[in-house]
């Protein structure tokens, strides 16, 4: 299989080349109606502060579009300049509170990565094997619990992550000077914008403009994000076994979703597409889709069948799936056997 995935990394190199006139058409079709809805829901609070919520959380969608247009600039993906890949980067990392330095090293990790039980830990949704979970102590199985919980996953840990986590390095002790420089140089871009919209507007504008839409794309983001590894055919392997071109293939799911939904997530759905050729823009993904039918048919998870993935906790090492934890107690490797 392994093989079958590197030959897929070759023959997907041909849409890997950006169209300028197309990213910047990408970026405006994004961006202007984000600012648009911005300022509809600011002046809506003149009518009603719940109006401006609902405009605030519609805005959310324009949120998510900016983060995977960061994250394809991330990649050298977007624009066929490094210089205005990075400094796109940089200045949608202030609206998603993503500072882009530090994303695009740990998201490189992330890629280099997934998928492999020896090197857990950057970029990735905690994942434990059975084994590994019967032998923890009891309070880090309960800490374990609670960090797979779906209500404090999704709804306390997303938005934590964003709101405060990003503001330093993911490991602050040992950050090396680039990852300090690109986290406080965006949190002093977003303190600058924070406190120029409270000038401007006061707290209202803080409250129900801007923070509904920070949190609801939080939440969003990490669901898709979720859904893209954590689903129960997908792949974890040891060193000897792992490969970035079959985790690449096996391990990421090709989440289908409704025609606006897709256009929402700019086609990050197709999840497994962009871990084989990370290069490619996230416009000519569907290109891929067209002219490689086969690729249809891999990983592919509904939004019906995605809602059961919030269950998954362990990894099954023999059954090679992600199980419940009510289906791991039924296993060997639950028993020690």
């Amino acid at each position: 299989m392994p093989d079958k995935a590197q030959s897929w990394t070759r023959r997907l190199a041909a849409y890997r080349t950006p169209i300028p006139s197309r990213s910047r058409f990408e970026l405006v079709v994004t961006a202007l109606p984000f600012a648009f809805i911005f300022a509809l829901s600011w002046w809506s609070l003149a009518i009603s502060p719940w109006l401006s919520v609902v405009l605030s959380l519609i805005n959310a969608a324009f949120v998510i579009r900016l983060f995977v247009i960061q994250h394809d600039c991330g990649h050298g993906a977007f624009f066929t300049s490094r210089f205005w890949n990075g400094w796109c980067g940089r200045i949608i990392g202030v609206l998603t509170l993503t500072p882009y330095g530090v994303w695009k090293q740990n998201h490189a990790l992330h890629h280099a990565t997934t998928g492999n039980l020896d090197h857990r830990g950057t970029g990735d949704i905690p994942t434990l094997t059975i084994a590994e979970y019967r032998d923890k102590p009891l309070v880090a199985r309960i800490g374990y619990r609670l960090l797979r919980n779906p209500v404090i996953l999704f709804g306390v840990i997303a938005a934590f992550n964003f709101l405060i986590w990003n503001r330093v390095p993911p490991n602050p002790l040992n950050a090396r000077r680039g990852e300090w420089k690109s986290a406080l140089g965006t949190d002093a871009a977003i303190v600058a914008l924070l406190g120029l919209l409270y000038i401007l507007g006061g707290v209202p504008v803080l409250v129900f403009v801007y923070l509904p839409m920070i949190v609801l794309a939080a939440i969003a983001g990490t669901w898709l994000f979720y859904v893209q590894h954590q689903f129960e055919e997908t792949s974890w392997d040891q060193d000897p076994d792992w490969t970035v071109q079959g985790a690449a293939f096996h391990g990421s799911s090709y989440y289908v979703l409704p025609p606006v939904l897709t256009w929402i997530t700019a086609n990050i759905g197709a999840h497994h597409i962009h871990h084989l050729a990370s290069r490619i823009p996230f416009y000519r993904l569907p290109d891929v889709l067209r002219d490689h039918g086969e690729l249809n048919d891999v990983g592919r998870i509904t939004i019906r069948e995605s809602l059961g993935c919030a269950k998954l906790a362990l990894w099954d090492e023999a059954g090679r799936r992600l199980v419940t934890f009510r289906e791991a107690r039924k296993l060997p490797a639950w028993l020690g056997s």
